[in-house]
């Protein structure tokens, strides 16, 4: 594979269970090793560094959005951003980020008060309190149905043109790439195709 993404792109990678996008969003995070090849975030070659560099590279540059959310049961909706914002360098206060969400009148609900939506929205604001340079979603409403799924990406759009944050986002669900600037296709863990939007969508303008 060959894959270039540029600086403050949403690049969506659509395909199949078992065609390779979640191998790729873990080596792209620094979660897994290739076994070959390089992998390289500006200057820095990931495939190369040592665990407390891609530690350190995890908590400062990237933030990520899981489909499953991994919200801290026994934490309120403001807990679990500040879990983020204590360990950053350099945070966005945390009611300021579950306020870009639309959660800002949720802040002291826990999990198991909040609708799926709610809670993906307490895992964006989570992610990107730490204001990294680029956020990684895997499958981020593939739990959620279309209404609730149309809230998550709107409020990953406005993350990423108020802040010009570098998103790649992962899903089998083709409609979804109408939001991005470029879209491509996996197989087999190869790129088998690349689209580039000339007009982007609002995720309300999405044929779903």
């Amino acid at each position: 594979m060959d894959l270039e993404i540029t600086e403050g792109e949403m690049l969506v990678l659509l395909g199949p269970s078992g065609s390779g996008k979640s191998t790729l969003l873990n080596l792209l995070g620094g979660l897994d090793r290739p076994t070959s090849g390089s992998l390289t975030f500006g200057d820095m070659d990931l495939s190369k560094a040592d665990d407390r560099t891609l530690t350190k590279f995890r908590r400062d540059r990237l933030g990520f959005v899981f489909q499953s959310y991994n919200l801290a049961s026994s934490l309120t909706a403001l807990e679990n951003v500040l879990l983020a914002t204590d360990i950053a360098t350099n945070p966005m206060p945390a009611r300021e980020a579950l306020k870009l969400v639309g959660m800002e009148d949720r802040v002291h609900h826990f999990p198991s008060q909040l609708s799926g939506g709610e809670q993906q929205r307490v895992a964006i604001a989570r992610a990107i309190a730490k204001r990294p340079d680029v956020l990684l979603c895997d499958e981020p409403t593939g739990a959620l149905d279309v209404e609730t799924g149309i809230l998550v990406l709107s409020a990953i759009q406005e993350i990423h043109q108020t802040f010009k944050t570098t998103i790649v986002l992962i899903t089998h669900n083709a409609v979804i790439g109408g939001i991005a600037d470029r879209v491509c296709t996996m197989s087999n863990g190869r790129i088998v195709g690349s689209v580039t939007n000339n007009e982007r969508l609002s995720p309300s303008e999405l044929n779903w």
